[in-house]
C-alpha cells in the first residue's frame, strides 16, 4: 500500500527533533537524512511506503541498531541485527568495512527492496534485492533476512557481542516474525555507517 503523505512524514520525521523521544533509541540525524534521501531515490520501486528500516552499522553488535520506523507516527521498535563475519574478521563486534563481492561474507551497504518470504536453510526467510551500486549482488550474494541461534539478549549477556552471519540480517528467532511481518514485500532497509 502506497502511503499519499509518506513523503510529508518523512520530512517531518528528520524536522522534529521531537520525534526521536517517541523511541526507546534514535536513529542518528545523518543517517536518518541518507536513508530518507535512498527513500526518495527509490520511491517508484517501493510498493510500500508505511513503514521502512534504517540499520545504523556504525554501532556495536550488542546494540538493537536495526531501528523500524513507522512513516505516519516517527514510533520506531530497535531490534539486535547480526552483520556479516566478512565485516568483522577478527570478531570485534563492530562492523569494519563493506563488501559486495560474492563470497566476502560481508555486510553491504546501501537501499534494499524486501520481497518474497521463503523456506530456506533458516527456516522463514525473507529475500531482498539490493537497489544501490554497493549492494548489486544481493540476490547473487543470497543476503536474505533470517533468525540465527547467535542474535539475541542471551549472545549479547554472554559473549558482550553476537554472532555473525554470511551477510544476511539475522534476528534472534523471538523477533523474526515481527520484522517479517512489518517489512513485508515491497518496504525498503537502508544500511549504513555514520
Amino acid at each position: 500500500m502506497v502511503i499519499g503523505g509518506a513523503a510529508a512524514a518523512l520530512t517531518a520525521l528528520v524536522a522534529n527533533p521531537a520525534w526521536a523521544i517517541r523511541s526507546e533509541t534514535s536513529i542518528k540525524p545523518a543517517l536518518l537524512r541518507r536513508a530518507m534521501a535512498a527513500f526518495d531515490r527509490h520511491r517508484g520501486q517501493l510498493s510500500a511506503q508505511d513503514m521502512f528500516a534504517v540499520v545504523d552499522f556504525s554501532a556495536a553488535s550488542r546494540e538493537p541498531r536495526f531501528h523500524l520506523v513507522d512513516v505516519l507516527t516517527g514510533a520506531t521498535s530497535s531490534l539486535l541485527v547480526a552483520h556479516g563475519r566478512g565485516s568483522d574478521p577478527e570478531h570485534s563486534g563492530w562492523l569494519e568495512r563493506f563488501s559486495n563481492e560474492p563470497g566476502s561474507a560481508a555486510s553491504s551497504s546501501g537501499a534494499y527492496l524486501t520481497a518474497d518470504i521463503y523456506q530456506g536453510k533458516h527456516g522463514r526467510s525473507r529475500r531482498l534485492i539490493g537497489l544501490d551500486p554497493e549492494n548489486s549482488n544481493v540476490e547473487a550474494r543470497a543476503v536474505v533476512i533470517h533468525a540465527a541461534w547467535y542474535v539475541g539478549p542471551e549472545m549479547v549477556r554472554d559473549h558482550g557481542k553476537l554472532g555473525r552471519s554470511e551477510g544476511c540480517f539475522a534476528f534472534s528467532e523471538n523477533d523474526l516474525p515481527m520484522v517479517l511481518e512489518r517489512l513485508g514485500s515491497g518496504r525498503m532497509i537502508y544500511a549504513d555507517k555514520v
